[in-house]
């Protein structure tokens, strides 16, 4: 039988009608009993009659409680029981309101960042609390002055009273934005003063760099686009509540000399920016509906479908890769579609010569854009769908591509299709980095489980099989090609030279 008790120190424990442990050294009081020579730790002690050594008692909840063995009849069990729900209900009570899944700023799960670390950490600039005392952001601190000043010269109103304002609406909400953070350790660090003071200082310095990036020159996107503080604003450790960023809008940018009908409307802007697809992302069709979060999970939604009918599965059909449905006789297009983002959909042959049909069976899909911070986009948007629970649109995408590629030969044949757009000019390096993504994720549904079931039925029917172990086999490299052309060659010889002998005799 086991028990629950307290922290160590030898002697007698008693437990009274009101649910307070008390100790007795070295005699046998009138409670229940603990031989000389068992543990039981308390935090703290509290003195009677001035006393400091002899008797001590301490409340249910100060109680830090670990396991130990008890021979029958040592402790009053009841007494114990009682005082554990009594600690219980105390923990429960004191329980913080909000829940865990329901923050919009958290860490990366442990299992994701160790994959790859340097996805998550920002480069140049710290935004919120969780990034705050990184060594190589604290450069950037003190630049973050400037665009703060260059915001406040561009609004018609004394820069006293624009920060005052600003200031006084994110006090307002300072226990919201604490709320934000729940999930996080660091924010405890901070007191309401210095909350506000980082909250406003990077809203303000997020405003004017993401309005001047927006309304620069064709030649300035080209030489921004490349630029590390453009994805330092969308990792998922990296983040201030949109709430804040509203807030500290509506006090500046429409006073502003350069003004912006609405803050969606700035950031969809920004967000094209970051866009990792060929098309576009539409206002009309694609602008995700309020309330947001942050701009990571802005640019998440973006991505999303509109429907709400859209289903997940668990995946349950076989895999076949870029290579092997393409000897299977599928081809691979790009989307018709630039609404549909991460639509992907399969047609197959009604015919059953696939390889001679016109309507040949084909793969559409997305078209990517790979280059030095597409993996670091799509990480932290995994990232982020991972406390959703039950929306995972990007990380089905993700999943699909990984079933797709398993080598450089994929990459190449997606590529060749216009599927994919290298820009890493290694097809290894574009393989690996798609690979990697699904790592330590838990495959708990996936989007496209329908796609992929017909796949697996047209890549199982007799024909498509067969001519695909036939191409894997004497198609799959130049030399097994020649080797086959050349037993064609010596056959056909063999057979002329027999006919020429019955011929002769």
């Amino acid at each position: 039988m086991m028990v629950l008790i307290g922290e160590i120190c030898s002697g007698l424990v008693e437990c009274d009608e009101l649910g307070k442990l008390s100790w007795e050294e070295g005699s046998v009081g009138g409670g229940s009993k603990i031989k000389k020579g068992r543990h039981l730790r308390f935090h703290q002690i509290e003195k009677k009659n001035g006393r400091s050594s002899k008797r001590g008692c301490l409340s249910t909840k100060e109680v830090n409680y670990l396991t130990l063995p008890m021979e029958n009849g040592d402790v009053d069990t009841n007494n114990i029981a009682n005082s554990t729900v009594i600690s219980i209900l105390d923990f429960v009570k004191n329980r913080r309101s909000e829940d865990l899944l329901s923050t919009s700023i958290n860490m990366v799960p442990s299992g994701l960042r160790d994959v790859s670390p340097s996805s998550y950490d920002p480069r140049v600039a710290s935004i919120g609390p969780l990034h705050r005392e990184d060594q190589n952001v604290q450069y950037f601190q003190e630049l973050k002055a400037n665009y703060v000043q260059f915001l406040l010269d561009d609004i018609n109103s004394p820069p006293e009273e624009t920060l005052k304002e600003c200031v006084q609406r994110v006090l307002s909400l300072i226990d919201r934005i604490r709320a934000c953070y729940m999930g996080t350790s660091v924010i405890h660090r901070y007191d309401d003063i210095e909350l506000a003071k980082m909250m406003v200082t990077d809203a303000c310095f997020m405003l004017h760099f993401i309005n001047v990036i927006t309304t620069s020159s064709a030649e300035l996107h080209r030489t921004l686009r490349g630029t590390a503080i453009l994805y330092d604003l969308i990792l998922l450790e990296n983040q201030i509540p949109f709430f804040v960023l509203q807030e500290v809008f509506n006090c500046t940018i429409p006073k502003s000399l350069h003004k912006v009908s609405s803050l969606p409307h700035l950031i969809l802007k920004f967000v094209r920016f970051l866009n990792i697809f060929e098309s576009t992302v539409t206002f009309a069709i694609n602008l995700p509906s309020p309330p947001y979060d942050h701009i990571l999970g802005f640019l998440a939604k973006c991505y999303w479908p509109s429907d709400t009918h859209y289903s997940f599965l668990l995946p349950t059909s076989a895999t076949h890769s870029t290579i092997e449905l393409d000897r299977a006789g599928v081809i691979f297009k790009p989307n018709e579609y630039d609404s549909l983002q991460l639509a992907i959909e399969f047609k197959s042959s009604r015919s059953l010569w696939c390889s001679l049909s016109r309507e040949k069976p084909t793969l559409r899909m997305p078209v990517l854009r790979i280059d030095n911070y597409t993996e670091l986009v799509l990480r932290n948007i995994i990232a982020y769908e991972q406390y959703f629970g039950n929306v995972s649109y990007v990380t089905g995408y993700a999943m699909a591509m990984d079933m797709l590629i398993d080598s450089e030969d994929d990459i190449a044949k997606l590529i060749e299709s216009k599927v994919i757009v290298n820009h890493l000019g290694s097809n290894e390096k574009a393989a690996n980095a798609l690979n990697s993504l699904c790592k330590e994720l838990p495959i708990l549904n996936f989007s496209y489980e329908h796609q992929w079931r017909d796949m697996d039925a047209h890549y199982n029917r007799y024909w498509p099989k067969n001519i695909a172990e036939l191409k894997r086999t004497y198609f799959s490299s130049p030399w097994n090609l020649i080797a086959l052309l050349a037993g064609i060659i010596l056959f056909a010889l063999t057979v002329v030279q027999t006919i020429y002998s019955v011929n002769a005799a």
